[in-house]
């Protein structure tokens, strides 16, 4: 291997992007598939990188490269260029079509298949000539999405802050039980945990954020949390309930998507949730994210749902 420094001009994109392919892909062939050049162009890039960087990046056992630690350790340095790179080819497509602007949204499920719709259409109608990135993923990719720079903005439930990037807090609210219409508990004027002990339960993953929060709230009040069905997002528990499967104890944006025949009802004890929207730190907001800010609090401060409030 090379001795000495590293000299930056040395490492051409390519190798990096080379170098990035491999740690996606299992083998050779894979990422000569992928990047569309011959396997032993791979190969000799890999080769080339480690002798300038003076580091082995990969283990050869049999047919295959298994990243070594020190690979791993570099990747996360190099994962936000490729971010910049395909945001940067983004924009000149955008540009070559004559579109003003462009912006890249990413959220978890509760608020990215409720508001986050809602809050980009009314957008649009005020700006039509801009291009728009909408995803919707789990919360670690929400994260690093921002944080990276492949996302501009990112939506998510979540209790903590992040020490990486700029946390606003829009709105906070509590957990909600969706019960039959029909039933004794919508007579209620709240759905406590000792009320549900004998109801079929939709409840939602014990590890996932959420789960943990209204597990927490029934162990409070020493009622076990036995689950009929175990779902990860409260969209899916939402959607079951809808379908007679059973109540549930989902998010109030989540519960935006109960139909006619549930009745939505504070649940005890509470259990706080919070929207939140993450940006990156040192990065100024563009003009075009603070418009879909504005829409997004406003579609917080005034929902529409599809069940009646109870009274």
């Amino acid at each position: 291997m090379a001795s000495g420094g590293v000299n930056p001009a040395d490492i051409s994109l390519r190798m990096l992007e080379i170098f990035a392919t491999m740690m996606r892909c299992s083998t050779t062939v894979e990422a000569a598939e992928a990047l569309k050049i011959s396997q032993p162009a791979i190969s000799a890039g890999v080769r080339q990188l480690e002798a300038q960087l003076g580091l082995v990046l990969f283990d050869r056992t049999a047919r295959r490269l298994t990243p070594t630690p020190e690979a791993r350790e570099l990747y996360e340095e190099i994962r936000p260029i490729f971010g910049l790179i395909r945001g940067f080819a983004v924009r000149a497509h955008d540009m070559k079509l004559g579109l003003t602007g462009r912006l890249r949204v990413i959220s978890t499920p509760p608020l990215g298949h409720t508001v986050g719709p809602q809050a980009l259409q009314r957008l649009l109608q005020d700006v039509p000539d801009i291009s728009v990135s909408y995803d919707v993923r789990r919360l670690v990719d929400v994260l690093e999405a921002v944080q990276t720079g492949a996302a501009d903005i990112g939506i998510a439930l979540t209790q903590e802050r992040s020490d990486l990037l700029d946390t606003h807090v829009l709105q906070q609210a509590q957990m909600v039980a969706l019960v039959p219409r029909d039933s004794h508990l919508a007579a209620q004027p709240h759905v406590a945990a000792d009320d549900l002990g004998d109801q079929p339960l939709i409840g939602l993953e014990q590890e996932s954020n959420l789960g943990r929060l209204v597990r927490g709230g029934f162990d409070r009040t020493g009622q076990r949390y036995l689950l009929r069905v175990e779902v990860r997002y409260c969209e899916t528990a939402t959607m079951l309930a809808n379908a007679g499967l059973g109540v549930t104890v989902v998010d109030p944006w989540s519960a935006r998507l109960a139909g006619p025949q549930l009745a939505q009802r504070p649940f005890l004890p509470a259990c706080e949730v919070r929207a939140v929207l993450f940006t990156r730190k040192g990065v100024p907001h563009t003009p075009l994210m603070e418009r879909f800010t504005d829409r997004l609090r406003a579609c917080l401060s005034h929902p529409t749902t599809r069940s009646e409030e109870p009274t």
